[in-house]
C-alpha cells in the first residue's frame, strides 16, 4: 500500500482472518470498531489475492461508501472498477460494487454476477437481507469466500450473523484499548432525564419503537429547544452530528438551530445525490457546524473532525446506537475528546461504547440481552449522574449521596427542561476523590512517572495521558502537569500498576468463567 502503513492491530486482524479461511471457514465475519480502519483491512485482503491473480468483489450498501473505498483504493495502487448505477463500468479484476446494482441487473435481469474469488462486504451488519443474502449465496455455491467487515456484528434487533456467516474473527483490540493506545478518541457523555416513551409501541418485527409514535414524543417544540440550548452550553463550535427520528424532526431541529445563528443543513435518503455530496463537503471542511439526519450519518460517515453526536432518536437496537456513537470516534487535531449527548436515554439503555460486548454468532441470541446479563444490568439506571460523585438525584439543590451542590442557592430547580448533567461510570468516584486530595505537584510527579512507564512500555504518543485520565477523572491540561518531564516511577506509581494489574486479571478471570 502506497500511503498507508498498517497498524499492528491491523495486520493481526488480518492474519486472524486468513487463519480461518485456513481452517475451512468460508463466510467470515471480522469485527473491528468504528474508525479501526476496515478499508486498511480491506486492501491488505485485497493486495494478497490480487497477487494470487484472484478476482475480488468489494460490496457497500451506499453510494457514498463506494465512492470513498473506490478512492481510497485508487490512492492506494488498487485499479478498481466501479459497478454502479450512473457509472461506467470497465475491466478489472477488483471491482468496487452498489448491492443494490447488482440484485436490480443480476438476480432481477438475470445479467452475470460480476467474477469474483474472494467477495468483501462492508458494513456487513446490514448483509443479511433477503435480496442480499442470495447475492452472497450465489458468490459462495460459486466458490468465493465471503469477508464480512462490520463494527458491530449483529442485526438491527440484536441477533447474531449466523443466519448465514460460519465464523466470527473479533477484533484484536477492545474499543477501551484502542483508545487507550490514542486509535480512538475518548468519550464523554451528557444525558437529560430520559424522555417518556410510555405511549409508544415496540414493534414484534423490528424490535424497536414505532416511528410515527415516536416522532410525536420527540418533535416537540421544547425537546428541540432544549437540544439547540444544551449544545451551546456544552459544545459550542464544536462540529456536530444530530441523529433524529424522522425528516419532519431533523428539519424542525435543523431550524432551530439556524435561528440560533449556527450553520446547520438537514439530510435526508430524499436528498440527491450530488447535494448530498456538497452537504458532507461543508460539514468536513467546517463550513457548516452541525449536521442533522435521518439514518444517513448512521454508518459509513467518515469525517474524523466530527466531536460530538446528538442523540434524539430512541432506540432500543444496541446494534444502532453503537454505529450512531462511532461517528465521533475517529482522533482528529482539532479534538482531544469526542462528545454523546444524549435526549433519548440510549446511554442508560446501552451503556458505553467502550464497554466489553459479548459478540455471538448465534441467530436466535440477543446481543442485548448478552450484555445486560453481563453487566448484571436491571432497569434502574447503572451510571450514576451527580456532577461530583455521579449519583442520580431529582427535585433537590445538594446531592444526597456527597452533599455536592448541583443547582447554586438562588437558581431555580429544573423541573420540566432537560438539564444535562455528565454521566460517569461508578468506579470513576475514586478517581474523582484521589483528584480533589492530590496536591497538584503531586499529581504532576505521578504524570511524569507515567509518561516514563508508557514510554518503556512501547506505547503510542499520548497514552500516558489518557492512563493519567483513569486515575484522575480529568485531563493534564494544567501546564505544571502537562509540561512535567519524565522521571522514575516510585514504589507508589508500582503499587499503583501492580493494582490495575491485579484487576485485570480478575476481570478476565471473571469473565473466563462466565
Amino acid at each position: 500500500m502506497k500511503n498507508i502503513t498498517p497498524r499492528g492491530y491491523q495486520t493481526q486482524t488480518v492474519t486472524n482472518a486468513r487463519e480461518s479461511i485456513g481452517k475451512g471457514f468460508r463466510k467470515i465475519i471480522v469485527q473491528l470498531a468504528t474508525g479501526g480502519g476496515k478499508t486498511v483491512i480491506a486492501m491488505m485482503m485485497i493486495f494478497g489475492s490480487l497477487a494470487k491473480n484472484k478476482r475480488v468483489v468489494f460490496l457497500a450498501p451506499r453510494r457514498e461508501l463506494i465512492y470513498q473505498a473506490h478512492k481510497v483504493f485508487s490512492a492506494n495502487g488498487i485499479a478498481a472498477g466501479m459497478i454502479m448505477a450512473g457509472e461506467r463500468i470497465w475491466p478489472s479484476r477488483c471491482q468496487v460494487c452498489s448491492f443494490d446494482t447488482l440484485h436490480h441487473r443480476c438476480m432481477k435481469k438475470g445479467i452475470d454476477l460480476p467474477e469474483a474469488d474472494l467477495v468483501i462486504v462492508d458494513e456487513a451488519h446490514l448483509s443479511t437481507s433477503e435480496s442480499r443474502i442470495a447475492i452472497l449465496e450465489s458468490y459462495h455455491k460459486g466458490g468465493a469466500i465471503i469477508l464480512g467487515l462490520t463494527a458491530t456484528p449483529a442485526r438491527a434487533g440484536g441477533l447474531g450473523l449466523g443466519i448465514f456467516y460460519d465464523d466470527l474473527c473479533l477484533s484484536p483490540l477492545s474499543v477501551k484499548e484502542m483508545t487507550e493506545q490514542g486509535y480512538l478518541c475518548p468519550v464523554k457523555y451528557y444525558a437529560a432525564d430520559e424522555p417518556d416513551l410510555s405511549g409508544v409501541s415496540i414493534g414484534k418485527t423490528s424490535g424497536d419503537y414505532n416511528e410515527k409514535q415516536l416522532a410525536k414524543v420527540m418533535d416537540d417544540p421544547k425537546l428541540i429547544g432544549g437540544i439547540v440550548h444544551n449544545w451551546k452550553r456544552l459544545a459550542d463550535g464544536m462540529q456536530t452530528v444530530v441523529f433524529c427520528v424522522n425528516k419532519a424532526h431533523s428539519r424542525h431541529v435543523c431550524e432551530e438551530f439556524l435561528a440560533a445563528g449556527i450553520p446547520a443543513e438537514h439530510m435526508d435518503s430524499d436528498t440527491e445525490t450530488d447535494d448530498r455530496k456538497d452537504i458532507l463537503g461543508r460539514v468536513s471542511s467546517g463550513e457548516t457546524m452541525v449536521l442533522c439526519n435521518v439514518y444517513i450519518a448512521s454508518y459509513g460517515l467518515d469525517i474524523p473532525s466530527l466531536q460530538v453526536a446528538v442523540v434524539a432518536q430512541p432506540t432500543k437496537s444496541l446494534v444502532r446506537y453503537m454505529q450512531t456513537v462511532g461517528r465521533v470516534l475517529r482522533p482528529h487535531d482539532s479534538k482531544d475528546l469526542a462528545y454523546v449527548i444524549d435526549h433519548a436515554g440510549v446511554v442508560m439503555e446501552h451503556g458505553f461504547v467502550d464497554d466489553e460486548m459479548p459478540w455471538t454468532l448465534d441467530a436466535e441470541v440477543s446481543i442485548t440481552d448478552l450484555k445486560k446479563k453481563k453487566d448484571g444490568e436491571n432497569k434502574e439506571p447503572a451510571e450514576i449522574k451527580c456532577g461530583d460523585c455521579g449519583h442520580v438525584f431529582k427535585a433537590q439543590r445538594k446531592c444526597p449521596m456527597c452533599d455536592h451542590e448541583s443547582v447554586p442557592r438562588g437558581a431555580d430547580i429544573p423541573v420540566k427542561e432537560a438539564n444535562l448533567v455528565e454521566i460517569v461510570r461508578t468506579e470513576d468516584a475514586d478517581s474523582k476523590a484521589w483528584n480533589k486530595k492530590t496536591p497538584v505537584d503531586e499529581k504532576a510527579a505521578f504524570y511524569g512517572m507515567m509518561k516514563a512507564w508508557c514510554e518503556s512500555k512501547g506505547m503510542k504518543s499520548g497514552a500516558a495521558a489518557h492512563k493519567y485520565r483513569e486515575r484522575t477523572g480529568v485531563w493534564p491540561n494544567l501546564p505544571e502537569i502537562k509540561n512535567h518531564p519524565e522521571i522514575a516511577p516510585d514504589a507508589n506509581f508500582k503499587k499503583y500498576i501492580q493494582h490495575l494489574n491485579i484487576r485485570k486479571a480478575k476481570s478476565n478471570y471473571s469473565g473466563a468463567r462466565s
